[in-house]
């Protein structure tokens, strides 16, 4: 009984979050979080909510090396 008190008060305290004022899709259309006013801090929804693998260079490819003799 202890332990369920004691989750149900852990749970209560949940909400979302958003570490980015422009990471919130609320926040999407207000002027902050529009260009060119969040080039500067780089916080523009488009940066922060882009998929990671969409922003990762390209790796460049494994060169085939001879045996060394």
């Amino acid at each position: 009984m202890k332990y369920l008190i004691l989750i149900l008060a852990l749970l209560a305290g949940c909400e979302d979050r958003w570490r980015y004022f422009c990471q919130d899709p609320q926040n999407f259309s207000k002027q902050r979080c529009q260009r060119p006013d969040c080039l500067f801090t780089q916080d523009c929804p488009d940066y922060l909510v882009a998929p990671v693998l969409e922003k990762q260079a390209t790796q460049p490819q494994p060169v085939a090396s001879e045996p060394i003799k």
